[in-house]
């Protein structure tokens, strides 16, 4: 399935099907293209919404964990979004997840976080991305995944060229440290929707322990592990991400309102 980019009011981002909306939100070296199974799964059932982040565009002043929530916020407002939606985060994008649910409860109806950053993770292995080091670039992407054949060249090419950007990569490294300093294991116990963890068994960069760590701290919580799986569940087991996305879903529906 093609993932057709609509724009509007300067802002760029994904929208299908009709119903209940599922807003997708993506990590740090993320793309619309990360969530493309779950939108050809879900949008015959939901309006399934992928707003593009300026992760690599917006103002440096403003290139941090609250910057990002902010601008979720103004799109949500500028496509007229304003019925209580679920909100889906993979790393950074869970996190902005989970502040946008602090700042907004009762726009959030429920919440699923794969490898999301808010409380630990290590982006690029411990290092921030080298300049034209294309070898490097390569181990830090497939490190992403279990099977690092995942890997493309094609994705590969993308991060590459992304950090061989100096504006680019400033923005990548003020996220990165903003992410880290916004650390909120202080927080979540306020967050009060149910929310459906799907964590790769073999995640290096948010690894399991992070995960347990959510599931003790979000009050409504439901931990479930994919085997031989990294960072990316969605992308690396979509199948298996989609049947537990469906069957949460479904049990954490909204009840028909009385007529």
């Amino acid at each position: 399935m093609e993932l057709q980019i609509k724009e509007q009011n300067g802002f760029q981002y994904v929208a299908e099907g009709t119903g209940e909306v599922l807003l997708l939100l993506h990590g740090l070296f993320g793309a619309l293209s990360n969530w493309q199974d779950v939108v050809a799964e879900f949008s015959t059932d939901y309006r399934v919404v992928i707003p593009l982040l300026p992760i690599y565009e917006m103002p440096l002043s403003q290139a941090g964990v609250p910057g990002l929530v902010s601008y979720v916020e103004d799109f949500l407002r500028q496509v007229q979004l304003t019925e209580p939606l679920t909100v889906l985060g993979n790393s950074l994008g869970g996190h902005i997840a989970l502040v946008y649910a602090l700042r907004n409860p009762n726009m959030v109806t429920r919440i699923v976080l794969t490898g999301s950053s808010g409380l630990f993770e290590d982006s690029m292995g411990g290092s921030f991305p080298k300049r034209g080091n294309y070898a490097f670039v390569q181990e830090r992407v497939g490190y992403t995944f279990y099977d690092p054949s995942i890997a493309t060249k094609e994705l590969v090419d993308e991060v590459f060229s992304v950090t061989n950007s100096n504006t680019k990569c400033l923005r990548i490294i003020s996220i990165a440290r903003s992410a880290q300093r916004h650390n909120l294991g202080k927080d979540l116990t306020k967050v009060s929707a149910p929310t459906l963890l799907v964590w790769g068994l073999n995640d290096t960069i948010t690894p399991p322990v992070v995960a347990h760590e959510f599931h003790r701290l979000l009050p409504q919580s439901e931990l479930r592990f994919l085997d031989h799986c990294g960072h990316v569940p969605m992308m690396e087991h979509p199948r298996e991400f989609n049947r537990l996305l469906r069957q949460f879903l479904r049990r954490t529906a909204p009840e028909p309102a009385l007529t």
